[in-house]
């Protein structure tokens, strides 16, 4: 495969690059939104943002209250999960597709000059 390896050319400064480099981060390229720990939490956040979503969990929790009851508890989580789990897989293919594209850019070669 192909790799990107980038050498200095430090000469005496060599001591000196190695104290400082450890300091900064890599320079990888990385626009993911999620890891595998964040997304389910994260990606629950951004979706409760809508307020189409906050409307479905409103009717979801008022059907709870045995006063107010208008159909089977379960029948009305069926809209709002049903769309909190199209929406969940479809951002988590999108942050995928962006995963192999970021793998892909930080795996090109790359040329150094040096005096």
């Amino acid at each position: 495969g192909k790799h990107r390896i980038v050498i200095p050319c430090l000469g005496h400064f060599k001591e000196e690059y190695e104290k400082v480099s450890k300091l900064y981060m890599n320079n990888k390229i990385r626009t993911t939104r999620y890891t595998l720990l964040n997304f389910l939490p994260r990606n629950l956040f951004e979706q409760f943002h809508r307020v189409a979503n906050l409307y479905f969990l409103f009717l979801v929790v008022l059907n709870w209250v045995p006063l107010v009851e208008a159909f089977q508890k379960e029948i009305t989580m069926l809209p709002l999960i049903g769309v909190l789990t199209i929406i969940a897989v479809k951002d988590g293919l999108e942050d995928y597709s962006r995963y192999k594209m970021d793998k892909q850019i930080n795996n090109l070669v790359t040329k150094v000059y040096s005096r």
